[in-house]
């Protein structure tokens, strides 16, 4: 029978670095102008790299590129981390084409485009080598969760861009490593938000200011959590904030190493709120949050 396949190299670690941890471990070991991060539920499809590579071949300022990631349970639905490409709201909520929240859009090619996004999934993304070791790599201390979108923001504070397309797609299943209804996912989720706020936010408010907000917003979510008889769901939303807390020292010498742009002028950035479009005003999609 015929080898196709490159030799797979085995690289043992003595303790979980969970995702974050073990691809910063990982890409040490290569030598190679452009990574391809490829989660272990991702089924993928005939000739999906070379479209990436193109796009980050072509262009100097592109540092990152997302295929167009599809539910492997249900093909013709976008899948919950990535799907058509990530955005950010006003206050730092990410959300997706195709994804907004818990509600998942049918693909009907209506994101079939070649666009800026704010931040590439990292189910599935390639990135040029070098951006990725100029920031340092995923920040190991998130261990999971929103690393990525922290990665991106890092670059394009640093003036690169991060971009979709959808001549590559891909399959993925989803909460393979942890159910989306988990507690630590739950704390992960709301503990790495806010710390991914504190090294990159420069805003038209002070950053204190915008980290309350969030707070304040973040106990209500873990009161409706509450009431709902998610009992410890809320205590993870308390526990990340405690965590939060007891981090800012380390945030702060962390924000100080990268110089910062506008959260506001950077692409892939929306001046809506998704939680008020997507609870109080009913809009569910992307196309609705964003308008024209």
């Amino acid at each position: 029978m015929k080898n196709n396949h490159l030799e797979i190299r085995t690289i043992s670690l003595e303790k979980n670095l969970g995702f974050a941890g073990g691809y910063n471990e990982g890409l040490k070991q290569i030598n190679a102008e452009y990574f391809v991060i490829v989660n272990s539920d991702i089924e993928v499809t005939k000739n999906w790299i070379p479209p990436l590579i193109e796009v980050l071949k072509n262009n100097n300022s592109i540092s990152a590129i997302q295929p167009k990631i599809l539910s492997l349970t249900n093909k013709d639905y976008f899948e919950y981390a990535g799907a058509a490409g990530g955005f950010i709201d006003l206050l730092a909520y990410p959300f997706c084409r195709g994804r907004v929240f818990n509600h998942v859009e049918l693909d009907e090619k209506q994101y079939n485009t070649y666009s800026e996004i704010f931040w590439a999934s990292g189910a599935c993304m390639a990135i040029k080598s070098k951006d990725f070791n100029v920031v340092g790599g995923f920040d190991k201390d998130f261990f999971a969760h929103m690393e990525e979108i922290d990665l991106c923001w890092r670059l394009k504070n640093l003036g690169k861009h991060i971009f979709y397309t959808s001549e590559s797609n891909v399959y993925h299943y989803g909460g393979g490593t942890l159910e989306y209804s988990s507690p630590k996912k739950t704390y992960l989720n709301y503990r790495n938000n806010l710390w991914m706020i504190h090294k990159n936010f420069k805003g038209k408010i002070p950053l204190l200011l915008f980290i309350v907000i969030r707070i304040f917003l973040d106990q209500i979510s873990g009161l409706k959590l509450l009431l709902s008889g998610d009992l410890k769901g809320c205590l993870s939303i308390v526990k990340a904030h405690f965590s939060y807390i007891i981090s800012i020292g380390e945030l702060n010498f962390k924000r100080k190493q990268y110089s910062k742009l506008n959260f506001h002028d950077l692409k892939g950035y929306t001046n809506k709120s998704a939680i008020w479009n997507y609870f109080f005003l009913k809009r569910k999609t992307f196309s609705e949050i964003k308008g024209k």
